[in-house]
């Protein structure tokens, strides 16, 4: 296929959605759907192998994510009717004031994004946003933009987050060096592209609607005696120890022998999801005098207004294999590869293509240093600790209708297609931007 025929033909599938959902109003998975199937029959796919595509795409997402929104939301509901998402708001508007506490979120977004994924740390905050937003009366897009720009930095960025490894590894680049980078360009860069833009557009968004998810979370009096607040920072805190346990067990304990084996097995980000769920329904549930059946009445109920968000993800997921599977993703990647331009920006740029054909940030980062990594072997005079955080800030370029996070800011805070890409499209280019920017301003020093 030809490169700019591949590249024609993302745009127009792209436009498409965009008009379709948000002019004409139709329902986004059947827009995602009929677009995809579309772009693969275009593209010269035989229907049967098209479909076969989007439903694969689909699987291999909701095979994760919708097991992480179910637990995630258990748990974010078991924090909110124990009080303890208000113990937390309490707490952090107490210390940071109501005038920061977007920083706060930001701070929160960092420290609890290192060792996730971006979808688990995002349904482990959102209630606390919920709230946050309640207490305070701040504009929930005040408060969950900072929180989602922090943990898409770290995701990108930091080190021991599984993605950037991917990254450091085809490098071969020190691990303590890409830490210290990474800290020091993603910082500034989560605090530009979070609080910073969040002051900016939160009022020139217009109106938004409250989600299902939002409303459910709270629309109830608190209890009059709220948790404990290490309780309640401990069921949150307790998937990202285990995952954190799970990512050193190499480091703990001999490779393939039993507690090694389970150690793995403990930090699976599923796995340690339902235990601090389990874990949430003693603590925050019937130690707090809940009944089993009420217990069993909230993780129940908060189901719901989950199912439309894990069909927009998977749908997403679908539309990303089409592009891949179609030969489109693979025809603009040579498209990039093409550009004579300085390695720096030829990492970060075949990211960005990855990142728009592919819609995973993690798949953008290991194919794009899949592909430079090679290249770095034979060049002088190019940090591979500034590749790896190049690269990462490429990965999460643009928030494309085709990520599973774009839906899913998208129905948390209640937005429009329209209003997602005004305010979390911009945020993840932001951030590749200035990723790009501090990364080639490093260089000068190194």
């Amino acid at each position: 296929m030809s490169p700019f025929l591949a590249v024609a033909l993302a745009v127009m599938a792209i436009t498409a959605v965009v008009a379709l959902i948000a002019r004409y109003k139709i329902n986004p998975f059947i827009v995602l759907f009929g677009v995809s199937i579309l772009l693969a029959l275009c593209a010269g796919m035989p229907p049967q192998k098209a479909i076969a595509s989007f439903e694969a795409g689909t699987g291999k997402v909701l095979g994760h994510v919708a097991t992480v929104i179910a637990l995630g939301t258990m748990l974010g509901k078991m924090l909110a009717e124990s009080g303890g998402a208000d113990q937390i708001a309490l707490t952090i508007t107490r210390i940071a004031g109501t005038r920061r506490v977007s920083w706060a979120m930001m701070v929160i977004g960092l420290l609890v994004g290192l060792p996730v994924f971006f979808e688990v740390g995002f349904v482990l905050l959102i209630p606390l946003a919920y709230t946050l937003a309640r207490r305070t009366e701040t504009p929930l897009v005040l408060i969950a933009l900072p929180m989602g720009a922090a943990l898409s930095v770290t995701h990108a960025m930091i080190p021991p987050h599984p993605a950037t490894l991917l990254a450091q590894a085809a490098y071969q680049a020190d691990m303590g060096r890409t830490i210290l980078w990474g800290i020091l360009i993603g910082t500034p860069t989560a605090a530009l592209a979070g609080p910073v833009y969040a002051r900016f557009i939160a009022p020139r968004i217009g109106p938004t609607h409250e989600s299902g998810l939002a409303e459910q979370f709270v629309s109830r009096q608190p209890p009059a005696q709220l948790p404990p607040f290490l309780t309640t920072v401990l069921a949150i805190l307790c998937p990202v120890i285990l995952m954190m346990v799970g990512s050193g067990a190499d480091l703990i304990s001999r490779p393939g022998n039993g507690p090694n084996t389970f150690l793995h097995f403990v930090g699976n980000p599923d796995i340690a999801l339902m235990i601090a769920t389990l874990l949430s329904f003693y603590v925050l549930g019937t130690a707090r005098g809940f009944s089993r059946e009420t217990v069993l009445k909230f993780s129940n109920e908060c189901l719901g207004p989950t199912a439309l968000i894990i069909l927009l993800v998977g749908a997403g997921g679908g539309f990303g294999r089409e592009l891949v599977d179609s030969g489109v993703s693979s025809a603009i990647t040579t498209l990039a590869l093409g550009a004579h331009v300085p390695l720096l920006v030829l990492a970060w740029l075949l990211a960005v293509v990855v990142r728009v054909a592919t819609g995973s940030a993690t798949v953008a980062m290991s194919t794009a240093s899949g592909i430079v990594g090679p290249i770095l072997q034979h060049s002088h005079g190019v940090s591979p600790e500034l590749m790896v955080i190049v690269t990462g800030a490429g990965s999460v370029a643009l928030g494309p209708l085709n990520d599973a996070g774009f839906w899913q800011i998208k129905e948390y805070l209640g937005l429009s297609v329209g209003q997602t890409i005004r305010t979390w499209s911009v945020v993840e280019t932001l951030i590749a931007l200035l990723g790009l920017f501090f990364s080639l301003l490093a260089s000068c020093f190194t």
